[in-house]
């Protein structure tokens, strides 16, 4: 049965036989969309040692291996090869396990069973059996299986799944076939819909990939950019490598100078003695080799990798409190980046559900809630029995059920509470010519019910029912009339409810009624959202609708939420035909002022992401259609609704469960207060790294070679590492954090604050360990005479207090320390056992920790000591607010 793409549709009316179902299986393929071939997890574990920072790692840890093992220091390179894997194995299993369970929701998806009219009969089948050329029958509540042609019946299909309109669409059978995929040709259906009511037959005309369906889910496969956190990783593992190579080679080259010519008493026939006698030269250069190692080992942030992950998983599961699921770790931190953000109006700013909202009397009063009018009893039952039997939709636990979504929203408006009974007689459907709908009812009465358009009943009534029931003159149509027209400004659908005289099959029957109402009926404002866009735009987030609705529609709703004030230039709002004349460099110049976009088109979307990553933006996007899904693939993060289709699911970076707006902005809150909170981390991190590095090179030449042990060096790294990196995950969001700018894409994790904070108090901490090391009274304090080992342990507790007493200024640029510590209690608990276990290390450590008891007072003099990175702090925040900064990080 061959396919005509145009003209007259062909089709086989007695359904299709085995053997051609499988020539059509082998002509058009079958019903399934072709999924990315997914990396197992091994595969995606070594694909994460791919990471900027974890490179440098590896490159730190094979030359520690190499030029190390002779000296059998193998506890460094056991936490550099702990940290390496743990970095990657967390971060590999919490996306491993997310996309895990997309693929089972979409498993599911695809054990749907559809009817379809095979030459043996009506069967059920699973949707991927169906082929072009198959005759599927449809009813109210199911699914659209495929794209195809509707042949007989009448059907009102709801495809907000595909292109973002709340409006169900009619379809009608024609057999005229249209050459391209037209959701709005009266006889077109499409995968992903839904069949709202109405019963009917559809011809297959394409499947799988070729669907409308499929080919969104093909452009989702496309490789999005780079995040910006691994941007800025790259560039920080770019700088702390130079850094580290730079220091490496000092420290290489005064070791040299200081064997080669120091030692030699700067004597030139010894020096070059020294250096002509091979072995004697080679141990000099390997003495210093080694030491130039040992910097860049202590110089690498090993912990940052594991820090960034645990911040992200642990953040992971603090959101989905707050309904917010994420499936890749870096959206968090990318969402908190966002400049721009594209958002659906429909289940996003809306509740995605038609809602009854006002219910206006013949006398004009009003009334939001039917039980606010429920003590005028005849107006009341009057209501019940339109909202109850004038309708296609039925009672199911306690909701309504099937018909269109204006007959669910006045049914749901009526409930709970059971009407009058009556039995329905015969009833008129509501068509989209007609533009009413009417019912025959007969119980105590014989009556007859009408609803639909104002324009329609107004004229036709002749008398109203006053709030006792009472009919009354229609006097006041002006005021109805005004109000009608009011309410539709504001993007509200009005129906008007009348009692007829006698039957109604056409509009030349609509004489003589009496009005009972009006009803306003809309997609309302979700509560929160308002409060959420202006929260979103005071953290500097650009706002942007796009919705299928027309221009009128969607400047009301943009409005009402927020997101379009009074005052916005005309550029504000375009339609998609307006976007269409555009050239790319005439929209990138109204970008900045864009608004609202209404008749919006899937393609549409992509454009203005793309547009607004060209314009080096980091841009978001929300939706829940398959026509978001590209979108929602290409955008810095995805922001899919928990309620949305599979497809937008999958597109996703953070899918929100309760689809609201609201839950977005705190998704920017947590984002902003991660990369703070890595920050954070590593200004305490390479503070210390920098008092290590500075210690290790000059304690040589002030005749301390071994200031800290190898052993005592994995005990501090366990605390910059690990124990930090677990403290500083906890840091809470704070509101403030949504009043800064957006971070720009390009600006690097290390800003002019950071390296002040972390140069200051790297040489403060450098210059308090030389002076403790060099000091004779020190010395003597500490029972250097005595034996040594006191003096080292009272070194070793300095350094390790001061890392613990700097980690309080490093979380806070406030003079105020405790400022929000209690929200964070890990930090609290994580620093206390650091503290605790230091302490048993001086008394219990023995000569695994080169470490001897102190006295009470020894204890405290190095506490105080330490304490002194405090105060230093102290003075470097405040010069800085003298300087009118506030040193925010």
């Amino acid at each position: 049965m061959p396919e005509k793409p145009h003209g007259m549709l062909s089709y086989s009316i007695k359904g299709l036989t085995p053997s051609q179902v499988e020539s059509s299986r082998r002509s058009h393929g079958e019903n399934y969309i072709t999924k990315k071939k997914r990396n197992g997890f091994f595969h995606q574990f070594l694909a994460s040692f791919g990471d900027p920072i974890i490179k440098v790692l590896l490159c730190a840890l094979a030359i520690n291996v190499i030029f190390l093992f002779r000296n059998f220091d193998w506890y460094e390179s056991v936490g550099i090869a702990i940290a390496i894997f743990l970095a990657t194995f967390v971060s590999t299993l919490s996306e491993y396990g997310s996309e895990s369970a997309f693929i089972k929701l979409q498993e599911d998806a695809e054990k749907i069973h559809c009817r379809v009219k095979r030459a043996a009969g009506i069967v059920s089948l699973p949707v991927g059996e169906i082929v072009v050329g198959d005759i599927v029958l449809l009813q109210s509540g199911e699914k659209v299986p495929a794209d195809g042609i509707l042949i007989s019946g009448e059907l009102m299909v709801d495809q907000s799944a595909l292109n973002g309109e709340s409006k169900e669409a009619i379809k009608i059978p024609s057999l005229q076939e249209a050459p391209l995929q037209d959701l709005m040709a009266k006889n077109q259906l499409f995968c992903g819909s839904v069949v709202c009511s109405g019963d009917g037959a559809m011809v297959v005309r394409r499947v799988g990939d070729h669907t409308f369906y499929g080919n969104m889910a093909q452009e989702m496969q496309e490789e999005t950019r780079e995040s910006p956190l691994k941007k800025r990783l790259a560039e920080l593992a770019d700088t702390i490598s130079k850094m580290g190579y730079m220091a490496a080679a000092l420290v290489a080259a005064a070791d040299l100078f200081n064997a080669l010519v120091i030692d030699n008493g700067f004597v030139l026939s010894e020096i070059l003695s020294e250096i002509q006698c091979l072995p004697l030269l080679i141990e000099d250069i390997l003495h210093a080799a080694t030491l130039a190692i040992t910097v860049v080992v202590v110089a690498v942030p090993e912990g940052l990798p594991m820090m960034i992950t645990v911040v992200l998983s642990s953040n992971m599961f603090r959101m989905l409190k707050d309904n917010v699921l994420v499936r890749k770790l870096v959206g968090i931190e990318t969402s908190g980046n966002i400049n721009i953000l594209f958002t659906d109006k429909t289940g996003t700013l809306t509740k995605g559900k038609l809602e009854v909202i006002r219910f206006i009397t013949g006398s004009g009063k009003e009334f939001k809630r039917a039980s606010d009018f429920r003590h005028c009893r005849e107006l009341y039952r009057w209501m019940q029995l339109s909202g109850f039997y004038n309708t296609a939709s039925v009672v199911s636990q306690g909701c309504a059920l099937g018909g269109n979504a204006t007959d669910r929203a006045l049914m749901d408006y009526m409930l709970p509470g059971a009407p009058p009974k009556y039995t329905k007689l015969e009833m008129l459907a509501f068509s989209s010519e007609a533009k009413f709908s009417a019912v025959h009812i007969k119980g105590e009465q014989d009556l007859y019910l009408v609803k639909g358009a104002p324009e329609k009943i107004l004229s036709g009534c002749k008398g109203y029912y006053d709030e006792k029931g009472r009919v009354q003159s229609f006097t006041g149509k002006a005021l109805l009339n005004e109000k009608w027209k009011d309410m539709t400004k504001n993007a509200v659908r009005v129906l008007a409810i009348a009692s007829a005289p006698g039957p109604v099959k056409t509009a030349a029957d609509l004489t003589g009624m009496t009005f009972i109402g009006l009803v306003g009926i809309r997609d309302e404002i979700r509560p929160q959202v308002k409060k959420s866009v202006t929260q979103a735009q005071q953290a500097g987030v650009q706002v942007v609708m796009i919705t299928g609705d027309n221009r009128e529609t969607a400047v009301a709703i943009a409005r009402e939420s927020g997101i379009l004030p009074s005052s916005s230039p005309g550029d504000a709002v375009i339609t998609s035909n307006e976007m269409a004349s555009m050239s790319d460099g005439e929209l990138k110049q109204i970008l900045p002022r864009l608004r609202v976009v209404a008749r919006a088109l899937p393609t549409d979307k992509s454009r203005l992401v793309r547009l607004a990553q060209e314009l080096n933006m980091v841009t978001g996007m929300t939706g829940d259609g398959i026509n978001d899904a590209p979108a929602l693939k290409k955008a810095d993060v995805g922001f899919a609704m928990g309620s949305g289709t599979e497809v937008a699911k999958e597109a996703g970076d953070i899918v929100i469960l309760d689809n609201n707006f609201a839950s977005i902005a705190k998704a920017i809150l947590y984002g902003r207060t991660i990369f703070k909170s890595i920050r954070k981390f590593i200004v305490f991190q390479l503070t210390m790294n920098l008092c290590a590095v500075g210690v290790s090179i000059i304690g040589p030449f002030i005749g301390i070679d071994t200031p800290v042990t190898v052993i005592q060096m994995l005990w501090i790294n366990i605390i910059m590492d690990t124990l930090a990196g677990l403290a500083f995950a906890g840091e809470p969001p704070l509101k403030e954090y949504m009043k800064e700018k957006p971070k720009r894409r390009e600006e690097p994790v290390l800003n002019s604050t950071m390296i002040h904070q972390i140069v200051w108090m790297g040489l403060f901490t450098i210059v308090m360990c030389v002076l403790f090391l060099k000091l004779e009274w020190v010395k003597e304090y500490f029972r250097y005479q005595e034996d040594s080992i006191y003096f080292m342990t009272a070194f070793f507790a300095l350094f390790i207090f001061s890392g613990v007493f700097n980690s309080f200024n490093a979380r806070t640029h406030r003079l105020n320390l405790f400022a929000h510590l209690w929200k964070n209690w890990s930090f609290i608990v994580i620093m206390a056992a650091v503290s605790a276990v230091q302490i048993l290390l001086i008394y219990f450590g023995g000569s695994l920790f080169r470490t001897a008891s102190l006295t009470r007072a020894e204890l405290h003099v190095v506490l105080m000591i330490a304490f002194l990175v405090i105060p230093a702090d102290l003075i470097r925040k405040l010069v800085l607010r003298f300087q009118g900064k506030q040193g925010e990080i």
